[in-house]
């Protein structure tokens, strides 16, 4: 059985729920000052946005538009801090008697510093390499280049997006290959690529490869990686193939989830839904979901997912997630290792 170093996954990744107040507010109990902070609102259907601490805590992108960075919105995320975040008045965040959540990631100190590592010398680089998760923002050459990452280990998935213009949300997935991608704003089947993507190279311990796609490197635009490494005991990405059952299939990820993203790769037409163990504390109910790419407020259904403590069954044979046959992507983190520690001083995580 393989042991865990991450004893207390939460001080890497937190979910926290919290309602708006029309004004401006402080929210707590995150854990730790957040590095990147996914927030949706759950009862209205503003947009997933993405704010992190490498383009400044102000600077929005919305993961459901292929929308540029918005400009500073000094009144939605005005600081992260030491235990959360704070807001201002911007309805999409904090509006009143809203129900809202924020995914929060925790990656180095701050907006980091410059990475050489690569032909492209990143303006900044925030790195956590026990969680294995980075952020790099680059200027792109137009020429084929390399981008440091900072993790030390390859990492097994990517999301870029141009900040100065429209473009699509582009999602590498080891999985998949470094020839196909999806497309974190769509509906997308894996979509075939050639060389000016990932010059159809796998991303290294150090750096990830970029072609000539203006999507990626175009010339003087700027961009945003977020990137991802696994960690035994912390997450997990990979891949499951449905069974078209409401009896569905088990998952095994080694760990108790926290946050779970699931994506249909080998056909089209199907969102990326993400649940969490907040908005759904207990198994064998109702599953309240988000989907990345749409306005959709918090969806409510049949119990679709069960979070348990070593993976996640799925009930549901919706194709969104367990279609027969079909391939699907997932990306998971943890809110218990399976077994904490080494040796004999494990602990395992329990059921819910």
């Amino acid at each position: 059985m393989a042991y865990s170093s991450i004893v207390k996954p939460s001080v890497y990744f937190n979910t926290k729920l919290y309602t708006g107040n029309g004004g401006t507010q402080s929210i707590t109990g995150v854990g730790f000052k957040p590095d990147l902070l996914w927030q949706k609102n759950r009862s209205s259907t503003y947009g997933n946005m993405w704010f992190d601490a490498v383009r400044g805590a102000s600077q929005r992108l919305m993961s459901n538009t292929t929308g540029g960075q918005s400009g500073t919105s000094p009144d939605s995320i005005t600081s992260f801090d030491s235990d959360g975040f704070s807001l201002g008045a911007d309805v999409a965040v904090n509006d009143n008697n809203g129900n809202s959540l924020a995914w929060n990631w925790k990656a180095g100190t701050g907006q980091g510093s410059s990475n050489t590592d690569g032909s492209i010398n990143t303006t900044y680089t925030s790195v956590n390499t026990t969680a294995g998760f980075s952020i790099s923002q680059y200027t792109g050459t137009g020429s084929n280049a390399t981008v440091g990452h900072g993790l030390g280990v390859a990492p097994k998935m990517i999301i870029v997006k141009k900040l100065n213009g429209s473009s699509s949300w582009l999602v590498y997935n080891k999985n998949i290959g470094n020839n196909k991608l999806l497309y974190l704003n769509g509906t997308q089947a894996q979509v075939s690529t050639d060389a000016t993507f990932m010059q159809n190279t796998d991303p290294t311990s150090s750096v990830f490869s970029v072609g000539t796609w203006g999507d990626i490197n175009g010339s003087s635009d700027t961009f945003i990686a977020y990137c991802f490494a696994e960690k035994t005991g912390y997450s997990k990405i990979s891949t499951y193939v449905g069974n078209g059952s409401t009896d569905g299939t088990f998952v095994y990820t080694g760990f108790k989830p926290a946050w779970l993203m699931v994506k249909l790769s080998s056909a089209a037409n199907e969102n990326w839904a993400v649940y969490d163990n907040k908005r759904n504390p207990f198994n064998t109910t109702t599953s309240q979901r988000i989907r990345a790419n749409d306005t959709q407020a918090d969806t409510t259904s049949n119990s679709e997912i069960d979070l348990l403590s070593n993976g996640f069954k799925v009930h549901d044979n919706d194709a969104e997630i367990n279609g027969s046959g079909n391939t699907y992507i997932y990306m998971a983190f943890a809110e218990e290792p399976l077994v904490a520690n080494s040796g004999s001083n494990g602990v395992p995580a329990t059921a819910r």
